[in-house]
């Protein structure tokens, strides 16, 4: 699954973009993020900066120690220069306290905003992307990305400005120290620069790779656990494990190659710098015995290219954390930039007030993206008017909740219209178009939070008093006040703690809170237990009281109620009528209730 995804979605942004993407810059993404703080950006600089020139005003202060200091009349001199070097070293652990605490803070709100951003525009995405999207690997973008980031922005991209400003300095002041000598040092850094940048670039590659295999490993961990029921059940541990395990052993298998490539980068810049120090100091010294030049003089030009080398060196190692932070924003970019299929027009038609509820297809043809040539439906046209109920029942693929799904606007139908009260919905905004439909699906999601946050999930803002009249209107309360902490009680992941008809009662609640003219049921008591589907189906006809109601059917019961029966055969209309006129016809539905009844009949016996 986790290689279907990346060649669906990372590798094919790879491909669209790949000439864009050698001279992309992934960590500027957080450009943005860090100019909404530029207090805290100013105040790690100028820190930074006064760390960084007191380190490099020492070296003048062991020059004139060497040149002037050691005579026996300069004891109160030396006496003068130590005591400087006390206020500096008092200055230095200031300034670095300082910066520590702007650069960290800086990098917690960078980091909790661009969290925040993430998650928001994922919600926004259309439904078309999560069809092959691996929730937890947008989970392990949101956590494991995000923190490979804090770590740049916090800690390693101040090492870096640090480190920078220090070997710009020193380079400067070797060259005020001793041009000559600094020639010789200049000339050694595309030496040293360009094995640098080509292993940063490998580094870069497979601290991608690592991050990547990683997110594989944490998403099928995460659909594991959130079906460890039915592995247990299976009694498939052993092979969960063991697949989590091949996960982890290729996502190490990856984060060592990483490693590797540090390594090595970090090697060959501190053989290439550190071997020209020495060839600098052995010259220096010769010239030293030669009248040329003054210890003292040597010593702070020493001084400055060991800065010089020590921050190259540094800035060497600082790469790869960097190329991992980078490899990390550009995982979060794909996300950032990935765009909804279906979205709001530049100018939004609004959706007349009161609602009606009148649903119009015209000619709609659907195929979902990941099958283009297979429509779902076909040149489909039905009229619901205001108030009315309708069934739509059919074999398994038919298209019924592809129907769902089109009124919803998750999708964008290929041809023909779909009008609500006689707006097209594609010229709609598909919130405004969401906020008039209420939906109950077969498998309710219960979120691990209070009953009262689940039912108020259909109208956020609501009061406990209309959370309440929710519940009670949905055969719920009673359950509910039988809890612990009856609607402050929290209900576990998923609703575990819940049976399935308390589950839908939930669900019906959430949908009765809503009040939305349009009610989309998902046949919500084809699961459940005959004592579960009276009370549910009591609940759903307190629900479609005065709504158009769409009813995906699996049950004679839910049909028989029906004003109305569309039958739906590959993605079209083959029938369409009440029960008694279809069965009279002797046609598909007649066959789909002969079936439904014998199943019906084989459930009572078991039970």
């Amino acid at each position: 699954m986790g290689k279907a995804y990346r060649l669906s979605f990372t590798s094919s942004k790879k491909l669209e973009g790949s000439k864009k993407q050698r001279n992309l810059r992934p960590l500027g993404r957080l450009v943005p993020y860090v100019r909404r703080h530029m207090g805290l950006a100013i105040g790690a600089t100028i820190f930074l900066t006064i760390a960084a020139l007191v380190t490099l005003s020492l070296p003048l202060a062991v020059r004139r120690l060497i040149d002037e200091g050691f005579t026996s009349s300069s004891a109160y001199m030396i006496n003068g220069f130590f005591g400087l070097l006390f206020v500096l070293a008092g200055l230095l652990a200031v300034s670095s306290a300082c910066r520590y605490f702007f650069v960290v803070t800086l990098g917690e709100r960078v980091v909790a905003e661009l969290r925040k951003d993430v998650f928001a525009h994922v919600t926004k995405l259309s439904p078309a992307f999560f069809d092959r999207a691996l929730s937890g690997e947008i989970v392990s973008r949101l956590s494991a990305d995000t923190t490979q980031i804090k770590s740049a922005v916090g800690s390693t991209a101040s090492v870096f400005l640090r480190n920078a400003i220090l070997f710009i300095g020193a380079l400067g002041m070797m060259i005020v120290t001793s041009p000559s000598l600094s020639l010789i040092v200049i000339a050694a850094i595309p030496l040293i620069v360009l094995p640098l940048v080509a292993f940063g670039r490998g580094v870069r590659r497979r601290s991608r790779e690592a991050q990547d295999t990683l997110a594989d490993a944490t998403a099928y961990a995460s659909e594991a656990i959130g079906a460890m029921r039915t592995v247990q059940a299976f009694t498939s541990e052993g092979t969960v494990s063991k697949r989590y395990s091949d996960a982890v052993d290729k996502a190490f298998g990856a984060a060592r190659a990483s490693i590797k490539a540090r390594a090595m980068l970090t090697a060959v810049a501190i053989f290439l710098i550190f071997s020209s120090i020495v060839a600098v100091l052995w010259i220096g010294a010769s010239r030293v015995a030669l009248d040329m030049l003054s210890p003292g003089t040597l010593g702070q030009f020493v001084l400055y290219a060991v800065f010089a080398a020590g921050a190259l060196g540094q800035l060497s190692e600082v790469w790869g954390e960097l190329a991992l932070a980078a490899g990390a924003a550009e995982r979060l970019s794909e996300l950032l930039t990935e765009e909804p299929q279906v979205r709001a027009p530049a100018e939004p038609l609004a959706l007349p007030s009161p609602a009606a509820g009148r649903i119009v297809f015209d000619h709609v043809t659907f195929a979902y993206p990941s099958r283009p040539d297979l429509p779902t439906i076909e040149d489909l046209s039905f009229t619901i008017a205001p108030g009315e109920t309708v069934a739509i029942v059919g074999a398994s693929g038919a298209g019924k909740s592809t129907i769902f799904g089109l009124i919803e606007r998750f999708y964008d139908p290929v041809a023909g219209t779909i009008t609500i009260d006689g707006i097209n919905i594609a010229k709609t905004d598909p919130a405004d178009l969401r906020t008039r439909i209420a939906f109950v699906p077969q498998d309710t999601t219960i979120f691990a939070v209070s009953a009262f946050e689940n039912i108020a999930f259909g109208q956020p803002g609501a009061s406990r008093a209309e959370v309440r009249s929710a519940a009670g209107s949905a055969l719920a309360s009673n359950f509910i006040d039988a809890l612990d902490r009856d609607y402050d009680t929290l209900l576990g992941e998923r609703g575990v703690t819940l049976s399935g008809g308390q589950r839908q009662r939930i669900a019906i609640a959430r949908a009765l809170l809503r009040n939305a003219p349009i009610l989309l049921l998902d046949e919500a008591t084809s699961a459940l237990d005959a004592e579960s589907e009276i009370l549910v189906q009591k609940a759903l006809d307190e629900l479609m009281v005065g709504r158009t109601t769409l009813v995906i059917a699996h049950r004679l019961a839910t049909v028989l109620k029906a004003d109305r029966i569309l039958v739906l055969e590959g993605g079209q209309i083959v029938e369409e009528g009440t029960h008694q006129t279809l069965i009279e016809k002797d046609g598909v539905y007649a066959r789909l209730a002969r079936l439904q009844f014998e199943a019906g009949q084989l459930r009572q016996a078991a039970e």
